[in-house]
């Protein structure tokens, strides 16, 4: 065998034991519910009405977007989103924003009671916004399995 052989063998087995060496890990289908009102408490706009003003609709912003602005719409007495194009494998995170959020977070950023596919998100971290916004993470498996 000559070294350049060797080297191409080697460079194989490293790439396919590191995941294929840098190809895409696909992407899955994530549904994504708050659980909260879907209606502006008027007690909260009126204590709060900077920060209701600059939230908005509730909406999230996820990281696979670049933190874009997506809006969620209201089902029941809840919010839902649905991503069919989710990257699989790594650290994701999104930011939930509601504006009745306002009374326990500055930004309006909500962390509790948001569920992907299924599964309550309890790992609170940064994301970016007005600073750092607290936000939360998970890691999506193949077929949609979510890790909070």
């Amino acid at each position: 065998m000559t070294l350049r052989t060797l080297l191409v063998a080697w460079l194989s087995i490293s790439a396919a034991a590191c995941g294929g060496g840098g190809e895409p890990g696909g992407t899955a289908t994530v549904t994504f519910v708050y659980q909260a009102a879907t209606t502006l408490d008027p007690a909260v706009a009126a204590q709060f009405p900077a920060c209701v003003g600059e939230v908005g609709a509730t909406h999230l912003h996820p990281s696979w977007l670049g933190f874009e602005l997506v809006s969620m719409t209201a089902e029941g007495n809840q919010w839902v989103a649905t991503f069919d194009d989710v990257p699989v494998g790594g650290r994701l995170r999104i930011r939930v924003s509601d504006p009745n959020a306002c009374a326990s977070s500055p930004t309006g950023a909500a962390t509790q009671g948001v569920l992907a596919n299924g599964v309550l998100l309890t790992d609170v971290v940064g994301t970016p916004g007005i600073g750092t916004e607290p936000g939360l993470a998970f890691t999506l498996a193949a077929g949609g399995a979510v890790t909070p």
